[in-house]
């Protein structure tokens, strides 16, 4: 679809940029704009005319007076692919830079204008838990002292407890180790006899969390099944290591009556774990099976431990769902399902009893109270899970455990035998800087060019610099953090693990590297490539001789190739100087020197990688649109459409009356009304609604 689209819009954008030539240059500045003339006029022929539909879109309709503002998917389209100066192709004559900024104009308008004359919010999906929102869910229902079972998702771990997001402050030095890379790292005390389920996959452009990618099939099911007993089986779940044991498992007193007792530990116990008010049909439901037990002469610790079972292989824990309307609390559901969404967005888990109060009372989603909560939730321990999760996925940087440079080649690179890779210590650098972003609550354009970074001793060594002592590892890593002198560092883009990960064993992937640039950075990833892309040309393909930028040059001369190339290969290109492992190179292998050089949206150029990130600043409210959208995505479980455009509009505008700063990215992205999950704004809650 998508690659369809951008044919039909190249064609179209063609015609368009042939309006605007000298001697008018300025015409259509002067002109009302008509979107149904410029198709009647420029785009027919190739998209409607004589039964000739390139695309398969057909714009006669629009041509004929129909109103595109019907579609906003395909307006959105238009207008991302002009404003991001994609089209018309760089073989045409471009948009004049004043007009481009009228059509940009317009199309917003014309946009928004589609956009609220329906405002209905698109729900987050109903999807089960992740295997990593499972683990924490259980582990904060039983106040565990242990892991559940490991988790291989957690990149990085924090072995010098240097995490304290309460300070405000990241501490100039730490310890940290890597699971999925470290084949002896240390791992977190854990249940015994428990297996996890297994991972889940991050959608293609998207995250764990994506509701499409999470069903629960019969057999997931009986495995979940399987998950529950084993936990409540496990040596490990004993009073030493349950928090709550004395709340839920503890015999009581024989003066106390039992099945009172059961029923009220089985109501607060259902309560957390299905993060809503029940009923008492739910309630009695489990009351009865408990009743059973306890009459057939079972202690209310074994009675406890076979509900707790049933609980956790629930559907009603294992999904998160937007509860339906109930007559006359509607307020109330509304600020319910935002608890949940809150807790598991930036928590990764269930909501707090604070949370839950808030919701039941019908307060939460009024802006003070909402922003108290997020501010405190901001400076809780839990709040390493949404480290441990959003930027790891972000970044793609689960795509380094695949990495594997040349072992001849790169033999430094490997260590120990060689087991572990530099890849270990690279990868903790783009995540100790976003922590580092968020905990002191800098600016989020750091992300893309900040002044200091954080290195280990072998990455010093790694980057041409003094190590500054022993090369410490594999089990456990001492970081610094370090001023940055040279621009072409610093940031996430330049990083090692980024370079490493988006490059072939022997030799660097512009293209991709492009890929990650456009989808991470800008959150405008490419269509997949044509069903049939020709290899290079065996002659270029071996020619040594040439550059890797004269090897490619063949797809940009192919017009199914043309657009795609002409998007990234300035975004890739740009950081061709980074060798396959991530370090700096000035020539090829050939003697050739690296030519970094190119336009970024056509419009601002660049001769070198600082002056690429330059560029990019230039843009910056597009990185911070993009990252919105990411965060949005991230948190409500699915991909994001054209009716989330005001929203992130209005979240960009709140981020840069806010100095940029990533608290403000967390507020805004939360009080959003995608997120919200409601048509109503958060001042018409007001203090007379508290009691619906």
């Amino acid at each position: 679809m998508i690659q369809q689209f951008y044919s039909v819009i190249s064609s179209t954008l063609l015609f368009l940029g042939l309006i605007y030539l000298p001697p008018l240059p300025y015409a259509f500045a002067k002109k009302s704009f008509s979107i149904e003339e410029t198709f009647k006029t420029h785009c027919i022929e190739c998209h409607g005319a004589k039964d000739k539909v390139k695309g398969d879109v057909d714009l006669t309709s629009y041509s004929e007076g129909a109103d595109i503002k019907e579609d906003p998917e395909l307006l959105q389209m238009i207008l991302e692919v002009i404003d991001f100066g994609e089209m018309p192709p760089e073989e045409n004559d471009p948009i004049p830079p004043i007009d481009q900024k009228v059509i940009v104009n317009e199309l917003k308008k014309m946009l928004k204008v589609a956009l609220t004359s329906n405002e209905e919010v698109v729900k987050a999906p109903i999807r089960r838990m992740t295997r990593f929102q499972y683990a924490n869910a259980v582990k904060d229902l039983l106040d565990l002292k242990v892991e559940v079972f490991p988790l291989p998702e957690k990149m990085m771990r924090d072995r010098s407890g240097y995490f304290k997001p309460e300070t405000g402050k990241m501490p100039n030095k730490m310890t940290v180790s890597s699971r999925p890379l470290g084949k002896s790292g240390l791992i977190e005390p854990r249940m015994d006899g428990v297996a996890p389920f297994p991972q889940d996959l991050r959608a293609e452009h998207g995250y764990d969390t994506q509701g499409d990618h999470l069903s629960l099939s019969p057999l997931l099911m009986e495995d979940f099944f399987r998950l529950s007993r084993s936990i409540v089986q496990s040596p490990s779940f004993n009073p030493k290591n349950v928090g709550t044991w004395k709340i839920y498992f503890e015999e009581p007193s024989n003066e106390i009556n039992k099945e009172n007792e059961m029923e009220k530990r089985l109501s607060k116990l259902l309560t957390h774990a299905f993060r809503r008010p029940l009923d008492n049909k739910i309630i009695n439901k489990y009351a009865s099976y408990a009743k059973n037990g306890l009459a057939k002469g079972k202690s209310i610790r074994e009675v406890m431990k076979e509900v707790l079972s049933a609980v956790l292989a629930s559907p009603r824990f294992l999904y998160l769902y937007d509860g339906g309307d109930t007559e006359g609390k509607s307020v109330q559901i509304e600020n319910i399902n935002l608890a949940s969404r809150l807790s598991f967005f930036l928590w990764g888990s269930l909501p707090d009893k604070e949370l839950l109060n808030s919701a039941k009372d019908g307060t939460l989603s009024r802006e003070e109270t909402l922003k108290k909560h997020v501010d405190r939730m901001l400076i809780n321990q839990k709040l390493k899970r949404f480290c441990d999760s959003f930027p790891t996925q972000w970044l793609q940087l689960d795509r380094i455990i695949s990495a594997v440079p040349d072992e001849k080649k790169y033999k430094d690179f490997y260590y120990a035998a060689p087991l572990y890779r530099t890849t270990m210590d690279m990868m903790m650098e783009p995540l100790l800087l976003f922590e580092t972003v968020l905990i002191e609550n800098r600016s989020v354009l750091e992300l893309i060019d900040s002044n200091y970074t954080f290195r280990s001793p072998r990455l010093r060594r790694w980057y041409g610099e003094d190590p500054k002592g022993k090369l410490g590892g594999p089990v456990t890593i001492p970081f610094a953090r370090q001023p940055v002198a040279d621009r072409r560092h610093g940031g996430v883009i330049t990083n090692g693990a980024v370079m490493t990960m988006t490059s072939g064993p022997l030799e660097t992937k512009p293209i991709t590297r492009g890929a990650w640039i456009a989808g991470v950075i800008f959150n405008s990833p490419p269509p997949p490539p044509p069903a049939e892309v020709p290899p290079l040309p065996e002659d270029k393909a071996h020619d040594d001789s040439l550059t890797l930028r004269e090897r490619f040059s063949d797809h940009r001369e192919r017009a199914d190739c043309a657009g795609c190339h002409e998007k990234l290969d300035p975004l890739g290109f740009a950081l061709e100087n980074f060798d396959p492992v991530g370090r700096w190179r000035q020539k090829y292998e050939n003697g050739r020197d690296v030519d970094s050089g190119g336009t970024l949206f056509r419009t601002h150029e660049f001769s070198n990688v600082v002056e690429f990130k330059d560029a990019i600043l230039k843009e910056k409210d597009r990185f911070v649109r993009a990252l919105a959208g990411h965060l949005l995505a991230f948190g409500l479980g699915r991909e994001l459409s054209p009716s989330d455009s005001l929203a992130l509009d209005e979240i960009v505008e709140r981020v840069k009356s806010e100095d940029y700063s990533m608290k403000s990215m967390i507020h805004a992205v939360v009080a959003s009304k995608p997120f919200i999950g409601t048509n109503r704004k958060l001042a018409l809650h007001q203090k007379s609604q508290s009691g619906e």
